[in-house]
């Protein structure tokens, strides 16, 4: 169930030899930016995503955008206006979130640590808090009687089962994440017992996922956890939240998701609920899959260099603003982003080259040993799927330089 392999970099189109972000050349767009390094979140790309989600998703199944992925308040606002919920991990994001204009209804709230301080922000807003421990239950009853109305809740569960095949697994063995669904009978009673408005589940396996067959298979062991647990529940149901788990290819020889065969398969699903789960929705809860494609890290070159034989094109941007593509967020073995040229585009190779930052330290590389088309200071370098875990996951602050400018462009 895989697809061919696929270069980023021909996904997107080009004019005189210039990257086209929403069909504007790029350095237009920097002009739009007013400075270097920058990022660029294609509005046209992320229409499509979900153009293509809704066409192959069956009827029923509620997409939302996982904010964790990019919560930049100007995308946040263009994804509200274009799925059916935002799930925040945070009372940052909870903030963003309603400022976007999402009903309160439609807002989930996930995350393992939820300060008290958090707990009563979500209260007071009416969004759906994923509960993860006894504590939060315990706090969320104690602030539902101080407020006079009921915390909605649903409980995530921390599975008995791993997805292996996840760039990142978030549920099975022993895990900060959800409750173990061991444990979950129980505190389903304490639910019930203590007034909360129980409305569902919540389980999310692993991210970035480029196996078919693994996603299957998540989704069909989570729908049957759920159904199981759902004999313990103080009411049915109504929101059976599978998380998300879609990956996007960033290195040589990855494989694009093969989207049809996971949704024919949700299908299959889908089609139980009306008689096991009368009245339940199921939620995607995607990130990366939604605006991962869509964005490009831009940085301009500062010097050319050679040391003992090895070319340096040494960048104004690096691991600060791009802790991911130094390959320092998730990565074992250290591999590249898709990089270019980005004004050069069709030009020659020059051979290889080490794309690196201006920061004094020897982690910072946006590219070890690429090829790359002859550059000199000024030129442009594009780093690809940069949409997600991009500025919000990289340490900014590092060494006093300034911050890149984000656009939606």
């Amino acid at each position: 169930m895989q697809a061919a392999p696929y270069s980023p970099a021909d996904d997107f189109s080009s004019a005189d030899g210039e990257l086209l972000i929403n069909g504007l050349k790029v350095s237009r767009v920097a002009a739009m930016a007013g400075r270097t390094p920058f990022y660029a979140y294609d509005r046209s790309r992320i229409e499509a995503r979900v153009a293509l989600l809704r066409s192959l998703l069956p009827a029923g199944v509620q997409l939302h955008y996982a904010m964790k992925a990019n919560p930049m308040q100007a995308l946040v606002g263009f994804m509200a206006q274009r799925v059916d919920g935002l799930d925040v991990a945070s009372g940052g994001e909870l903030r963003v979130a309603l400022d976007a204009g999402m009903a309160p209804s439609r807002i989930s709230f996930a995350g393992p640590g939820k300060s008290a301080d958090e707990l009563r922000q979500a209260l007071a807003a009416g969004v759906l808090l994923n509960v993860e421990s006894a504590r939060e239950v315990e706090l969320l009853a104690s602030l539902s009687e101080e407020y006079g109305w009921p915390a909605r809740v649903a409980v995530r569960i921390n599975p008995d089962f791993e997805m292996r095949a996840s760039g990142m697994r978030m549920g099975g063995g022993a895990k900060p994440f959800g409750v173990d669904a061991e444990a979950v009978p129980a505190l389903l009673r304490r639910i019930g017992g203590l007034g909360l408005a129980f409305e569902g589940f919540h389980l999310y396996a692993g991210s970035q996922n480029l196996n078919a067959d693994s996603l299957i298979d998540m989704q069909r062991r989570s729908f049957d956890l759920m159904l199981r647990l759902a004999d313990e529940a103080p009411t049915t149901p109504k929101i059976l939240n599978l998380g998300g788990g879609f990956g996007i290819p960033y290195f040589r020889n990855d494989h694009p998701l093969a989207l049809e065969p996971v949704c024919e398969a949700l299908a299959r699903i889908v089609d139980e609920v009306p008689t096991k789960l009368p009245g339940a929705e199921l939620v995607l809860e995607l990130g990366r899959y939604l605006v991962g494609e869509a964005g490009v890290y831009i940085c301009k070159v500062i010097d050319c260099k050679v040391s003992r034989g090895q070319k340096f094109v040494v960048v104004d941007g690096g691991m600060h603003h791009h802790l991911a593509a130094a390959g320092l967020f998730g990565q074992v073995i250290r591999r590249n982003y898709p990089v270019i040229a980005a004004n050069r585009i069709g030009a020659p190779s020059n051979g290889q080259v080490n794309v690196v930052g201006p920061l004094c330290t020897p982690l910072d590389v946006l590219a070890d040993k690429v090829d790359l088309t002859e550059v000199q200071p000024g030129d442009l370098i594009a780093v690809f799927q940069s949409g997600a875990y991009g500025f919000s996951s990289s340490p900014t602050a590092f060494l006093g330089h300034p911050e890149p400018a984000q656009l939606l462009v």
